[in-house]
């Protein structure tokens, strides 16, 4: 299959896996194909070693994504039509292949950095707050419409949303359904920074190189103990924290971060 049939476009390079949603002339909208072959890919992220921070994008200047496929996928989950190619055969065999491409409950501890290259609505948003990390091109538009059309935001807005920016922004944006541009996403905290879409993928691969360069295992337990402590009493919360830590300090990427400093070297992570 050439790239320009595949659906979902998989490069690695250091240590990094770039995603780039590759539907352009769908709004990169999320199809049977690209569904599966993100949840495999987000399966080999999780389970490869040496793969440590994954890049989500998307296809052209246009379109991060924008969403499920309204005219393939949406009607083949919802009984509309029936399985037509491998594809839909394949997604409607195991259909937790949906929410764990989109991320929505998927248990995944290394970092991800979404670089929204263009309009990111409904489950372009949803995917964004899915991630850790968050850069936009200033052309970029956020939104859930859902609400607009009868419908909701259920892949992980409503539980998310509320939990990472200012409760009344989360309400206006899930309940009236607007748009928000880049700079406002970024002010109410929804984005790390805005750039020029040109400078988009280079200011991804630079805070990737940043993230590659630290301990993994301490990346990892980092962002393990913030989303397991996510919602619990402050006792419950430290005792998440303690076990994280635990781990770490017992690593033998803790004896070799300050051994390396004091040698004024540069540390030889290896993740264990």
């Amino acid at each position: 299959m050439s790239d320009s049939e595949s659906h979902l476009l998989v490069e690695k390079r250091d240590g990094i896996m770039i995603l780039t949603m590759n539907r352009p002339q769908a709004k990169n909208s999320l199809s049977p194909q690209m569904l599966v072959k993100l949840a495999a890919a987000w399966y080999e992220f999780r389970d490869t070693r040496d793969l440590r921070v994954a890049i989500l994008t998307g296809a052209g200047d246009e379109d991060f994504c924008a969403g499920g496929d309204l005219k393939l996928t949406m009607p083949l989950i919802t009984g509309a039509r029936q399985p037509e190619d491998e594809w839909d055969e394949k997604l409607m065999g195991n259909l937790q292949q949906f929410l764990d491409g989109i991320l929505r409950g998927f248990e995944l501890y290394k970092p991800v950095i979404a670089a929204v290259n263009g309009r990111a609505l409904g489950g372009g948003t949803e995917m964004t707050n899915a991630v850790d990390l968050r850069l936009a091109a200033e052309h970029a538009i956020f939104g859930t419409p859902e609400t607009q059309l009868g419908l909701l935001p259920g892949g992980g807005s409503l539980t998310r949303l509320p939990r990472q920016i200012p409760y009344c922004k989360a309400m206006e944006m899930l309940m009236i359904g607007d748009s928000f541009t880049a700079q406002e996403a970024l002010d109410m905290g929804l984005l790390n920074y805005v750039v020029p879409k040109e400078e988009l993928i280079d200011k991804a691969l630079a805070m990737a190189d940043r993230l590659v360069q630290n301990g993994p295992l301490a990346v990892q337990k980092v962002k393990e103990g913030i989303m397991r402590s996510s919602g619990l009493s402050l006792a419950d919360a430290y005792q998440v924290e303690n076990e994280v830590s635990a781990v770490v300090m017992q690593s033998k990427d803790a004896r070799e971060g300050p051994r390396a400093f004091k040698e004024k070297r540069k540390p030889n992570f290896t993740g264990e």
